[in-house]
């Protein structure tokens, strides 16, 4: 049956070659959970609009073909029909009542022993956790399995089984970033189809709920889920300042760490200063995302005190530092003349990249897929030209045509090969002069506390229409998010003096936190998503969380709450390449921190500094 699908395989051909420009890899974990043949529902995460289905389609183990969701009303057309059943989609009538003839596509699919993909959350959106899963994959495979059980002769031999599939960016709107796609346990419908099949409608919804339970259950264990915008990035950003080299975590352990932080940051009063702690790493969070910075590049910068322009240090010591950073420079031109032509060749996609994601600023849901469509609308003109251009130059004969195409195939192997290097090399030196130019600006021309807390304002997403249930898009306050206002990037010469500030009490308040949970009373707790306090902790039942039902739905019973030893997690952290040692010891550029008593600067030895005030959203 898979030997139809050639438009599909086209498609998928075509996420690849996409997904694999965007991103740097797409890492997948537990394939072996993935039968290689016979009827499955992959259920997966749907945060990334049409990047999911390519990532999802392009990494799925064993090359299977992927069925889709679409409107039945796009098969009444014999030509668009038989188009879309090339691609591997399916219809499916939602207006019919009749769940055997809603699902009939489905059914046939799954009755030929194939895959079928399907987006439980309904919807493509931007949250801190997973925010619904919706009934219709379980009433899907429930269904199915009825069709199978009265049907024999007729299904396939082997029993259906749904597999939950998350979706994990490391920033999913960002060029060169990482993906992790994980699938979970194989869910079978034994547990399930004796009360699906008991008749009454309720006891099908009661079944189908159960499942439905179940899935989401799953998604939740294998994705990155906060109570709130602030926890989330208080995580973040502690999870950069230990692991200040992006590539120095384990990606398969990516998705374990960054819920331990979660957690971590969600306890209350984990420590007696730990409301400071979240306040200095949201500030230092803040300022990066304002100024367009992160913390690995920083990190990456030689700022040795020999810098300060406040200490008297000999010439030749200044001037050397400042060679360095010449060096580096002239480094990064010297790859230039081996990148230049890949660079202005690819320069037109970079640009309406940029241009597609300035169009939705307030959706970052769509910032990729719109980066990636843009970009490839430009890279489908401009390699058939190159081609044509060097068909055309070798007088258009047969080996000209082959040798043309090798040509731009090995051009753009060439490129995508070389810009990872390059890209983090350019963004270095972009970083180590703006650092220059904030640390030897005049103290003058330093924002004031007024001006500098348009920068350091959590930025919180607008609410998601489309989310049903609780209000979406909080702060730890629980305040709903209004659009946000986007102040213009700040100058670095009036800035970069504030971030180092925040990055230095940052990491300060992060190594004191962790300094007292690990002295602290061997039974101390903290917070632990039920699937990591099964595998490290424990869970109590007392301390439960109240469920929140979906419509039509009996109240559920309560969420238990899980925890793990403080010490634990320290040491799990720690066995992972937490970098305890080196916060305690002080990050390299502190100085710029410091007043002239050798202190930390506190917020009063801003206060008057640059008169400039911030700039009013209406």
């Amino acid at each position: 049956m898979d030997t139809d699908y050639v438009l599909h395989r086209v498609i998928r051909r075509v996420a690849t070659w996409a997904v694999g420009s965007f991103f740097t890899e797409v890492r997948v974990i537990g394939g072996e959970n993935v039968p290689a043949t016979g009827p499955l529902i992959a259920t997966a995460t749907h945060h990334n609009m049409m990047l999911d289905p390519a990532v999802l389609s392009s990494a799925f183990p064993y090359k299977r073909i992927l069925h889709y969701w679409s409107k039945a009303s796009l098969f009444a057309n014999p030509v668009l029909a038989k188009v879309l059943y090339s691609t591997g989609n399916i219809p499916v009538d939602r207006k019919n009542k009749d769940r055997q003839a809603l699902f009939r596509g489905t059914i046939e699919a799954l009755s030929h022993g194939g895959a079928v993909a399907l987006f439980p959350e309904g919807t493509s959106y931007t949250e801190p956790r997973i925010m619904q899963v919706k009934d219709g994959a379980a009433w899907a495979a429930l269904e199915y399995t009825k069709w199978a059980k009265e049907n024999p002769e007729r299904a396939s031999k082997a029993p259906l089984v749904v597999v939950p599939s998350a979706i994990v960016y490391t920033n999913k709107s960002k060029y060169r970033s990482y993906v992790i796609m994980e699938f979970g346990t194989p869910i079978t419908m034994d547990p399930y189809i004796d009360q699906f099949l008991e008749g009454d409608e309720a006891s099908r919804r009661a079944a189908v709920k159960r499942l439905t339970r179940t899935i989401e259950s799953q998604l939740v264990g294998l994705t990155i889920n906060a109570p709130d915008w602030d926890t989330l990035y208080a995580a973040r950003m502690a999870r950069d300042l230990l692991w200040e080299d992006q590539e120095s975590l384990n990606r398969d352990e990516y998705v374990h760490v960054s819920q331990t932080l979660v957690d971590l940051f969600s306890t209350p009063n984990a420590t007696p200063n730990f409301q400071a702690v979240r306040r200095s790493l949201l500030e230092y969070y803040s300022l990066l995302q304002s100024a367009q910075l992160t913390n690995s590049v920083l990190s990456s910068l030689p700022l040795p005190r020999t810098l300060d322009p406040r200490q008297p240090v000999a010439l030749p010591s200044r001037l050397f530092m400042i060679l360095i950073l010449i060096r580096d420079s002239l480094a990064c031109l010297v790859r230039l003349p081996f990148f230049i032509l890949p660079l202005i060749v690819h320069l037109p996609a970079y640009i309406m990249g940029q241009l597609g994601a300035r169009l939705v600023i307030d959706e970052e849901e769509t910032q990729a897929q719109n980066k990636v469509l843009f970009g490839m609308f430009l890279l489908m003109l401009i390699y058939p030209t190159a081609f044509l251009f060097m068909w055309a130059f070798l007088w258009f004969t047969p080996i000209g045509a082959i040798l043309s195409a090798s040509l731009v195939w090995l051009f753009a192997m060439y490129h995508n090969k070389l810009i990872n290097d390059n890209y983090e090399h350019m963004k270095r030196v972009a970083a180590a002069w703006r650092v220059l130019i904030g640390v030897w600006a005049p103290k003058k021309w330093e924002y004031s506390l007024a001006t500098l807390a348009q920068y350091t304002a959590t930025p919180i997403p607008p609410a998601n229409q489309w989310i049903t249930g609780t209000a979406s898009a909080t702060t730890a306050s629980g305040a709903r998010a209004e659009p946000p206002y986007r102040p213009r990037r700040p100058r670095s010469g009036r800035v970069m003096r504030h971030v180092l500030r925040a990055r230095a009490e940052a990491a300060r308040a992060l190594a004191g936190c962790i300094a007292e949970l690990e002295a602290g009373p061997a039974d101390r707790r903290v917070r632990a998503s039920a699937h990591l306090a099964q595998l490290y902790g424990g869970i109590d039942p007392s301390a439960a969380q109240p469920a929140t039902p979906t419509e039509g739905e009996a109240t559920p019973a309560a969420t238990p709450m899980g925890w793990r030893r403080a010490r634990e997690v320290v040491a799990y952290l720690r066995a992972r390449g937490a970098k305890f040692a080196a916060l305690e010891r002080g990050i390299e550029g502190e100085w710029a921190a410091l007043n002239s008593d050798g202190d930390l600067s506190s917020a009063e030895d801003y206060t008057g500094v640059g008169g400039e005030q911030p700039a009013s959203p209406l």
